[in-house]
């Protein structure tokens, strides 16, 4: 979902982006558009998986693995992406992880992610600090996000249980276990397309709330289990009401300076051209 908004951020002719979601993907608009006015609604809304990781601690990993390729998901900082050799989403994370042709990569900041990554294309996971083994390797980080980490192998246990004929599909930055125990792993888009071509018409979802929301409406003929706990807290900010004071006093604007956008958008256009 944050490529396709990313794509469309890029397109766009208007001079002012209202970016309804949190401060990485408002940053990635300005990143991508820096002629266009880009406002973020809400002051609080950041994010617990992009802030687990800073610029220095990417350096730090790239003094300690010099050579690996450094693969940074959406959804961290744009300093973070200014260190980083490519960006990738939660829906090709392995697709570009093999593309660069390394024995050895290093992915951040979600640890599940990494670990999804590993075990999906035969790596070995290690995390920041240990050394590199022999062989093909995946270094993580220990980032997580607050809302797809609380989904655990019970809660898949639970569904099958009370939904035997539910098909199950999981968020790649839940815990490995919970993914290799879900019918179906990806981001929102993979799952909206899913849904789609599944014969299935009973859906459980282990995903953030208001991610799952977005399934349901693209397919509403279809049942959706839900089992989110909580909403994120940081896209849960965003208010219509502020969303209008936004526009209304032009508040709350988004700058990148050029010594960090210039390098982040080389990683995002990576990252786009591979999509």
């Amino acid at each position: 979902m944050w490529s396709a908004l990313s794509r469309r951020a890029a397109e766009t002719e208007r001079e002012v982006i209202v970016f309804c979601g949190v401060r990485f993907m408002a940053e990635t608009a300005k990143i991508l558009n820096p002629a266009r006015t880009v406002l973020l609604p809400s002051e609080r809304a950041g994010c617990s998986l992009a802030g687990s990781i800073t610029a220095e601690d990417v350096r730090q990993l790239k003094r300690q693995y010099p050579g690996v390729p450094v693969v940074c998901y959406i959804n961290t900082y744009a300093d973070v992406k200014a260190e980083s050799d490519i960006c990738c989403t939660s829906s090709n994370p392995g697709q570009v992880v093999e593309a660069l042709k390394s024995d050895a990569a290093i992915l951040i900041p979600d640890e599940f992610l990494a670990a999804n990554v590993a075990r999906e294309t035969g790596r070995k996971l290690v995390m920041a600090g240990e050394p590199l083994p022999p062989g093909r390797s995946l270094v993580g980080w220990p980032g997580r996000c607050e809302v797809h980490e609380q989904f655990t192998i019970e809660d898949v246990r639970n569904i099958r249980a009370q939904y035997p004929d539910a098909v199950v599909l999981a968020h790649p930055e839940c815990p490995p276990d919970v993914t290799a125990a879900a019918d179906m792993s990806g981001g929102t888009g993979p799952m909206i397309a899913y849904v789609a071509i599944t014969k299935a018409t009973r859906i459980a979802l282990l995903t953030e709330c208001s991610m799952g929301d977005n399934v349901a409406a693209a397919h509403k003929d279809k049942e959706l289990v839900r089992m989110c706990s909580i909403r994120c807290p940081h896209m849960n900010t965003i208010t219509l009401e502020d969303t209008l004071d936004a526009l209304r006093q032009m508040r709350f604007q988004i700058e990148v300076p050029d010594e960090i956008r210039v390098p982040s958008r080389r990683s995002l256009d990576r990252m786009l051209q591979f999509s």
